[in-house]
Parts: C-alpha cells; structure tokens; sequence
C-alpha cells in the first residue's frame, strides 16, 4: 500500500528528501494541467509548477496535517496562478478537455469513444476548441470554481478552504459558470452534444 501524501509530507519533514519526490512525482502533472488551464501559457506554467514545488519545499516546517495534502497544495498553487494573473492584467484563456457531471464520462470522452459518424468523429478538435472558447467566456473567478470542481474533483467546501470564500459563494460561482458555458454552447453547433 502507498503512503499517504500526509504521511510523506511527515517524512520530509523528519528529513527524508525521497519522501518529497514522490509526492512530486504523484502531483506534478495535475498541477501543471491546473496551472496551463489557469494562465494558458504552457512555458509560464513550467515556470510557475517549479515555484509551487520550492514554496512547498520552502514551507515544509509549517505544514501540519490537518487536511489533505492535495487541498493545501492546490491552495498554494491557486495562490501563485492568481498573483501571476494580477501581475500581467491579460486576459487569460484555458484549456479545458472535458467537461462532466459527477459521475459521467467526460464530454470529449464520449464523443472519441461513440460509435458515431465519421463526420462527429472528425468534429472532437473542433469540439474541443469551443469548450476553450466557452470557458474563456466565463470571469476569473466562476472559471476557477469550475475547473477546481469539474477538472480535479475538489468538493465545495474544499474550494472554499482554497479560495477563501464562503460555500454558498463557491456554489454560486459554480451556477453562474455552468450557466455561461451553457449559453455560450448553445451558440454553436454543439448545443445538443454537449449538455451542462
């Protein structure tokens, strides 16, 4: 059985440093994902993934196990994505490859998967390119509920503890970004494959 992200975190603390690889080794790829998806710059996100290593590296000493690991460093990880954001005052556009309800394979997913024509087949990139477009409709702030819930699994109250807003504001946000991706959608040709 694998040691738990807490555990290893303990080991480091007590000066295990293979103790923080693998919990390097176990994160870096949802954190790169989250971090494009934030800031849709794959060389600013290579940058910005090693500094949310260093400031966990960095931070060590005052970690306590008190929640998850994971909610602690996407807390870390949201924080860096956002001073950047504030930092270049550009309008950022994200990546998304998926967009689900709890339990339902993702949208793309289906449609790679479906027995369908090769006319839908063909439309996946194209599929793809307007669930982007559609995000990027969205402000900053619904777009980061939405890809912290719909992405990478975080309960409400998880968001909440990351963002530092309320559970019903988490909730509210996540309304209001299915609702704008919803209309944003059913501006295409799209409105009846994809359903939030």
């Amino acid at each position: 059985m694998e040691p738990s992200d807490e555990s290893l975190m303990l080991a480091f603390q007590a000066g295990k440093q293979e103790a923080f690889e693998i919990l390097v080794k176990r994160h870096q790829h949802k954190v790169f994902n989250f971090i494009f998806r934030f800031i849709g710059n794959r060389e600013e996100a290579e940058e910005l993934l090693q500094e949310v290593f260093v400031r966990i590296f960095k931070s060590v000493a005052e970690y306590s196990p008190v929640g998850k690991f994971k909610t602690w460093l996407f807390t870390v990880t949201r924080n860096l994505c956002v001073d950047h954001y504030r930092k270049k005052r550009i309008r950022k556009v994200q990546s998304l490859d998926e967009l689900q309800e709890d339990g339902e394979t993702p949208r793309l997913e289906q449609v790679e998967s479906n027995n369908v024509g090769p006319e839908v087949q063909s439309s996946a990139n194209e599929l793809e390119r307007i669930l982007e477009w559609a995000l990027a409709q969205v402000n900053e702030d619904q777009r980061e509920v939405f890809l912290l819930r719909e992405k990478f699994g975080f309960k409400f109250e998880e968001i909440a503890d990351m963002t530092k807003v309320s559970v019903n504001t988490v909730k509210s946000r996540m309304r209001y970004a299915s609702e704008g991706l919803k209309r944003a959608i059913e501006t295409t040709k799209f409105k009846d494959l994809v359903k939030i």
